[in-house]
């Protein structure tokens, strides 16, 4: 039923033309994962500090359960089970891990439906944010990447998180001094998920040609992305509140300093910083370090980075 859906979409994609693949194609973007931490990281360093770690504490989570289940269920990617299937164009390069459930769609409902649910935006803007989240789902069927279930149970999945996370932050409001209890369970969670995915088994199909159809431990990779942002959003976010408090109630000068800078300095630990420590260590540990020091940059290092420079220049 679930490939007959996406033979369907794909029959009407390869007879419409470009005119909605490309918009489509445009759309699963803003799923993507440096899109939804630029998001973020802009709304926490200019916009709503608050906003901002509600929506990074809800992607944080919603990575480690799209990485567990991923590698719990092992569910390989359409054009793996049906070689009718044939992605469009490039957009089987950011189809990485397992297929179930989809992460994009987790993605785009943490950011998109996080604002709408959080954001003190007029409600155009909130059915919009909606609307991006149901695109972004079925952006992943229209292109070829992704099961119905898999983007269905992504977004069912990223708002149970999302008001798990919601009940998390009004807690922790209330009870500021035990932030590091929230985080401690999260880090005992995420170090769990990743010793998981190290030592568990996969499965070990071939093809007629006895070639593997997927690497198992390479799928893997994803959930130990995840369990490395993880950590990083955890360590970083109580060591914000206890050695930066940062505050986003500034000028709007400031505000859009702060975004320049910030985004300028985010590419260069992303494109230079992080790919020099993957490399050079190299495995799943060298994935979730990478990782760590992508997040915990934007999380701590960058804002503790804001307190210094901002209060001498108020000198």
């Amino acid at each position: 039923m679930d490939i007959n859906i996406l033979l369907a979409l794909q029959d009407f994609r390869n007879g419409v033309g470009g005119i909605l693949t490309d918009f489509l194609n445009k759309m699963t973007f803003l799923g993507e994962l440096n899109t939804a931490l630029v998001i973020m990281a802009l709304v926490y360093w200019s916009v709503d500090k608050s906003l901002g770690t509600y929506l990074m504490m809800g992607w944080s989570g919603n990575r480690l359960v799209n990485g567990v289940l991923k590698v719990t269920a092992c569910a390989y990617r359409p054009w793996i089970r049906d070689s009718r299937i044939i992605p469009y164009g490039n957009s089987i390069t950011t189809a990485t891990g397992y297929s179930f459930p989809s992460g994009h769609t987790m993605n785009a409902t943490s950011i998109f439906g996080g604002l709408a649910v959080r954001g003190d935006m007029p409600g155009v803007l909130r059915i919009t944010a909606g609307l991006i989240v149901l695109l972004v789902g079925f952006s992943r069927n229209f292109l070829g990447v992704h099961t119905p279930q898999d983007v269905l149970v992504g977004m069912i999945l990223g708002s149970l998180v999302l008001a798990l996370v919601y009940r998390l932050m009004n807690w922790v409001d209330k009870n500021p001094g035990k932030d590091w209890l929230v985080a401690a369970v999260g880090l005992v969670l995420a170090i769990a998920v990743a010793v998981y995915a190290a030592v568990k088994p996969y499965p070990m199909d071939y093809d007629a040609e006895g070639k593997l159809l997927v690497d198992g431990a390479k799928m893997a990779n994803d959930t130990f992305k995840g369990c490395g942002w993880c950590i990083a959003f955890l360590v970083g976010w109580v060591m914000e509140r206890r050695f930066a408090g940062f505050s986003t109630d500034v000028p709007l000068k400031q505000k859009l300093t702060r975004a320049a800078a910030g985004i300028l300095s985010y590419y260069a630990v992303s494109l230079i910083l992080v790919p020099l420590v993957k490399n050079g260590i190299g495995g799943p540990a060298g994935t979730m370090i990478s990782c760590f020091l992508q997040v915990f940059y934007v999380v701590f290092i960058f804002p503790w980075i804001l307190t210094k420079t901002e209060k001498s220049a108020a000198v």
